[in-house]
């Protein structure tokens, strides 16, 4: 019997509570996990039914149970099913971890009374057996002729059923007469409180089910096997569909748990225009695009998840019974961030345009070729937290559900509407022999009416955005293309429309799969963002930083002091909401929590003024060397003030440091030399542009130094340290020489580097640490710090190793040319979110150092 037997509306209601949060399965025994019998005791249970619940009991999130009328010790020996399997007997008054209630001393005797009251009645009629349990008796009649069944069931309901303190409970075939409450429903609740469960369902047969029945509410719901009356919301005729509809949904929770498929990171894709990003497969798939700014909830998010959560997806038609073919490229067009993905017969192109308003967001497709194509829309806002609805017309599609208006302009289209419990999908099947298809995606107006000017003059206008701003660029002849992609994603992680820049493009990829590493990196770090600002300002683009700057100022204008800047904020500049958890999305293959917002907000991290000031300085020295007659300005000079005031009044305290750990504050190095950084870039820019700097920051700069020097350093690691008075090392520590806090001729420096190398390097990668920071599971090796280490290794005359390491770092980019934030040694591939400025940061500086 397969899936396809249930009918389909049990097979939808199966496939929405698989993807719930936190699942609780129950089930009676007899008639739903087993047959019914003459003989209790050869209630054999179905194997495809003990397979199915061991299966959900190994589940994540997922608790499965079985809530029997009968006694538990009968139970455990009949069902066979493992530990895992929570078992509830007698109705729901014994259970696998012990007793729900104790049992009176007078509710001990009065049960005495009631097994030799029943045994009286049975005896004088003919298979008419009786049951003890240990806070119940039971009367069975199921082999007794209807005649004496009926006259021994008619003795016990105006006999001992009506004793005072006796609960009655009848069933097929059965009265039970029990001497404390007895209620499958509350047995179902407790499981549920004690799973925390945000669903359950329960399949049932006998009248005492009901109660079960009566209990569920909200996305619950009850599956009646046989015929009767009943509560429960759907219906199937025998245990064999028990089994069926059980098996269903294993594989249905098994896969939104596991997040479907998951693409590899590193084969993930980024569109880009300057107000927004998104997120392609190399199959064509809309996977991540947020509205109405990129760190705004999710349009499209399987990636987090399944296709469930959101996607647009293009590809050939597929014949039933051929296999989907797999696409023969997926390429960037040169020098911009249009994407092309190319099967046999079909090509599809992927766009943001730019010519939108404030407020838009859209993406256009336009499909070529001469095989037909299928087209599936799914979109799913507010992370597929709101319900949608699809209505067509003939331009198109009008979606409803987001507080934003959405509309998808398909001229010509004709579209199947699917729904399931909360949401619509379109899908259609079109021809592009005929002529190309263009797809309009249009968030943030209702607006479906043909645009001006026409696409190819809008993808021309989006195109030459990137391509104009590419030609410009002084690149370093080391894999020129590669450089220029890194620049180019860089750019592409820059909100034109504030001047901010996103760490990543998303949120929660794992940092280890299936762990609870998974961050929000879709907002704007001062360091990341100051980093970001200087590698575009280095491959000769300056307005980047000028917008950056002139964001931060307009952030610095909302505080009381500088000292009082948070590590990161909204691309809008204002401040976080509090971290929270996407209970509803499974995460990339099965990683979870999947989180928006981050804490570290309210982190103390006193490394982020160095990078800012730093920046400062290459732009400055970038714009005196184009001959710029104000190269570094008064408004500049004042925020490198204030960064250094910020230093005066907080470097003396420990911080939560660069990785943002998320324990106690330490002294952190990395974060002492960028205070030293700080004041040490304002002294040389005040001596170089002729600037007035106050007379104690050369004092505060030296007696920075003298404390890392001295305090950093560690005999027993032979290196200097993550944190003073530790010995545990750290990747960042590497900046003591990096930032020239330390000569790198200095014999502490070069041991530094080994240290690390010893410690840290693993094969093509470098991690930030190994220390136990209080979170559990491990992470990949940092880009980043492969570049700390390779521009290390040629500050210390190493260049064969740096080129070395280079080339591995080269390796791990993905087909497109993006690199993720770290990275698997082991099982070589990408992990954390992506595209990383970081890591594109790290690979520009050691291209341009090792072209000399």
């Amino acid at each position: 019997m397969s899936a396809q037997d249930l009918v389909p509306e049990l097979r939808r209601a199966l496939k929405a509570i698989a993807r719930m949060p936190r699942l609780l399965v129950a089930s009676d025994y007899d008639g739903c996990m087993a047959p019914i019998v003459s003989r209790p005791e050869d209630a054999r249970p179905n194997g495809d039914s003990v397979r199915a619940m061991r299966a959900l009991a190994e589940l994540d999130s997922t608790t499965a149970a079985v809530i029997s009328g009968r006694a538990l010790r009968d139970l455990a020996t009949l069902s066979r099913l493992p530990a895992e399997v929570h078992l509830v007997g007698s109705h729901g008054s014994e259970f696998d971890v012990g007793f729900v209630h104790e049992i009176t001393p007078a509710a001990t005797e009065l049960l005495e009374t009631l097994v030799v009251e029943l045994r009286a009645i049975a005896a004088d009629y003919e298979n008419v057996m009786v049951e003890t349990k240990p806070a119940s008796t039971v009367l069975h009649f199921r082999n007794a002729s209807t005649t004496d069944g009926d006259a021994a069931l008619h003795r016990v309901r105006i006999g001992p059923a009506t004793w005072e303190g006796v609960q009655v409970t009848e069933g097929k075939s059965v009265i039970e007469l029990a001497v404390i409450v007895t209620d499958k429903g509350q047995a179902l609740d407790i499981l549920r409180h004690e799973a925390g469960a945000s669903a359950a369902i329960f399949f049932g047969d006998d009248v005492t089910d009901e109660k079960a029945f009566r209990r569920l509410h909200g996305p619950d719901f009850g599956v009646k096997v046989g015929e009767g009356d009943t509560l429960a919301t759907y219906r199937v005729d025998d245990t064999e569909q028990v089994a069926t509809a059980l098996a269903f949904l294993v594989e249905e929770r098994r896969n939104w748990l596991r997040g479907g498929a998951a693409v590899p990171i590193e084969r993930l894709t980024m569109l880009a225009s300057p107000r927004t990003v998104a997120l392609v497969t190399p199959d064509a798939k809309v996977c991540w695009m947020c509205h109405p700014e990129p760190d705004s909830a999710a349009l499209f998010g399987s990636l987090l998840g399944t296709d469930e959560a959101g996607e647009f997806a293009i590809g050939p038609l597929v014949e039933e019974g051929k296999a989907t073919p797999l696409p023969l490229s997926q390429r960037y067009i040169d020098s911009t961030m249009t994407v092309r993905t190319r099967w046999a017969g079909l090509e599809v192109t992927d766009y943001l345009p730019h010519d939108v308003p404030v407020g838009r967001t859209d993406l256009t497709r336009v499909i070529r070729g001469e095989v037909a194509a299928k087209i599936r829309f799914a979109p799913r806002p507010e992370f597929g937290q709101a319900a949608v609805r699809i209505e067509t017309f003939d331009d198109g599609l009008r979606i409803y559900g987001s507080n934003e208006p959405l509309v998808l302009r398909a001229p010509g289209i004709t579209w199947e509407i699917e729904s399931d419990r909360h949401h619509q999908t379109a899908t259609a099947t079109v021809d592009p022999s005929a002529g190309e298809i263009i797809l309009e995606l249009r968030c943030g107006t209702e607006d479906l009416d043909i645009h001006q000017p026409p696409e190819h003059e809008r993808r021309a206008e989006a195109e030459a955005y990137w391509s104009d701003w590419a030609k410009t660029l002084d690149l370093p002849g080391i894999k020129r293309d590669l450089m220029k992609r890194s620049a180019l994603t860089l750019r592409g992680l820059v909100h034109a429309d504030t001047g901010s820049i996103m760490a990543a493009a998303t949120t929660s990829l794992p940092e280890e799969i299936g762990g609870v590493r998974n961050w929000d990196y879709r907002y704007c770090w001062l360091r990341d963002a100051a980093l970001t600002a200087s590698a575009l300002v280095s491959v000769g683009s300056y307005s980047e930083a000028e917008g950056y700057l002139s964001w931060l100022h307009q952030v610095l204008g909302t505080l009381s002091g500088p000292e009082w800047l948070h590590p990161l904020y909204t691309l809008a500049g204002t401040g976080l909401p509090p971290e929270a958890v996407i209970d509803s999305l499974p995460g990339y293959a099965g990683s979870r929590p999947v989180r928006v917002g981050n804490a570290a907000n309210q982190q103390v991290q006193l490394d982020v003024f160095g990078p800012i000031v730093d920046l400062i300085s290459t732009l400055s020295h970038a714009r005196k060397a184009a001959g710029d007659p104000t190269p570094l300005s008064d408004a500049d000079w004042d925020l490198v003030r204030d960064m250094v005031y910020a230093v005066e009044r907080r470097w003396t305290e420990p911080d939560h440091g660069i990785w943002e750990i998320r324990g106690n504050p330490r002294h952190h190095v990395y974060s002492k030399v960028m205070c030293w950084m700080t004041v040490d870039r304002a002294l040389k820019l005040g001596a170089e542009f002729d600037r007035e700097t106050e007379l104690g920051w050369s004092v505060l700069r030296d007696t920075i130094a003298r404390q890392v020097l001295k305090q950093g350093w560690n005999d027993k690691a032979n290196s200097y340290t993550a944190a003073y008075e530790g010995v545990d090392l750290d990747a960042a520590t590497l900046h003591i020489g990096l930032a020239g806090l330390i000569d790198p001729s200095d014999p502490r420096f070069t041991a530094t580097v080994n240290a690390t190398e010893a410690e840290l390097r693993s094969g093509s990668t470098v991690y930030r640490y190994h220390h136990d920071d209080g979170l559990p599971g491990g992470e990949g090796g940092f880009h980043l710090c492969a570049a700390w280490l390779i521009e290390s290794y040629l500050l210390i005359d190493r260049r064969g190793d740096a080129e070395a390491l280079f080339d591995q770092m080269v390796k791990a980019t993905g087909p497109t040319g993006l690199l993720s934030e770290e990275y698997d040694p082991v099982a070589e591939r990408a992990l954390g979110n992506h595209p990383q400025a970081y890591s594109h940061i790290g690979l520009l500086r050691c291209a341009r150092l090792l072209n000399g």
